[in-house]
C-alpha cells in the first residue's frame, strides 16, 4: 500500500490500537527496545511488522515542523507526548507487530547525507489530541 492508500488513523484508532496488542515483548519485535525515538536497527526483519495506516493528513502538503512538548520534554523523551497533528508525528506511519499486535509509529528522518528510520511503540498514556 502506499501512503496515499493507508487508512488516516486518529487518536481513538491509536487507543484501539494499544489496547489490542499483548503484554510483554514477543521474541519478533523485541529487537525494538525503547519508548522513545530510536533508528530501526540495520538488523531487525521489517517483514515482523504491518502497516495499518497513517498519521498524515492527506489534504496538508507541508505538516507543521512544529513540536508539542508542553511538560518540558524534548524530541527524545520516552515520556514526550505522541501528539498527531506535530511533528515528527504528522509524518508517520503506524505498524503493527505481526506476532503480538505492539504498535508502533515510523518515519523517515532525512539528514543532509542520510535517511533515517524512526520508530517509537505506540503508548497509549501518552496520546495528546492538541491541536496546532
Amino acid at each position: 500500500m502506499t501512503a496515499e492508500h493507508l487508512p488516516r488513523l486518529l487518536a481513538d484508532d491509536l487507543r484501539a490500537l494499544a489496547a489490542a496488542r499483548q503484554p510483554g515483548r514477543c521474541s519478533a519485535c523485541a529487537p525494538l527496545v525503547g519508548a522513545g525515538w530510536d533508528s530501526v536497527p540495520a538488523t531487525f526483519d521489517l517483514s515482523a511488522l504491518r502497516c495499518v495506516g497513517t498519521l498524515r493528513d492527506g489534504h496538508i502538503d507541508e505538516p507543521t515542523l512544529l513540536e508539542h512538548h508542553p511538560r518540558g520534554t524534548h524530541a527524545w523523551s520516552p515520556d514526550a507526548p505522541i501528539a498527531p497533528a506535530f511533528f515528527p508525528y504528522n509524518r508517520c506511519d503506524v505498524w503493527v507487530c505481526r506476532a503480538c499486535a505492539r504498535p508502533f509509529l515510523r518515519y523517515t528522518e532525512y539528514g543532509g547525507y542520510y535517511e533515517d528510520q524512526r520508530i517509537r511503540e505506540l503508548g497509549a498514556g501518552l496520546l495528546d489530541d492538541t491541536q496546532p
